[in-house]
């Protein structure tokens, strides 16, 4: 494959993430709540480890967005008609995005928390 150096290797690592919050719904909506989880981050003045954790979390869901939509346009390339095991591969790539989000939503309880129970008086 002609151009396959490490600029270009970017140049399309970029071009994806940039089409899956331009085209994606979801990945917008994950965008946004990263921002306000970021806002709220610099709101609060999180520690380091806190930082790493929510910027840990942020990233693992956005990755497993970006590799959901790939799995969904790679299924709808190979097949317009209904296939279970198309089904079954688009489902399991959505529960692998459903599990990562769970998990950013448990680690914004533990994160903001403490400091959300201090703004309401109660800790």
């Amino acid at each position: 494959m002609k151009g396959t150096g490490l600029k270009r290797s970017f140049a399309c690592a970029l071009a994806g993430i940039a089409y899956a919050f331009q085209q994606e719904r979801n990945m917008k909506i994950h965008g946004a709540a990263a921002v306000m989880a970021m806002g709220l981050g610099l709101f609060w003045r999180l520690s380091r480890w806190e930082w790493g954790l929510l910027l840990i979390t942020i990233f693992v869901v956005l990755a497993a967005e970006t590799i959901n939509t790939a799995i969904e346009k790679v299924v709808d390339l190979q097949t317009e008609s209904y296939h279970p095991l198309a089904e079954a591969a688009k489902d399991l790539a959505a529960g692998a995005v459903l599990l990562t989000a769970i998990m950013a939503v448990i680690m914004a309880i533990l994160i903001f928390g403490p400091y959300l129970l201090a703004l309401a008086g109660g800790g």
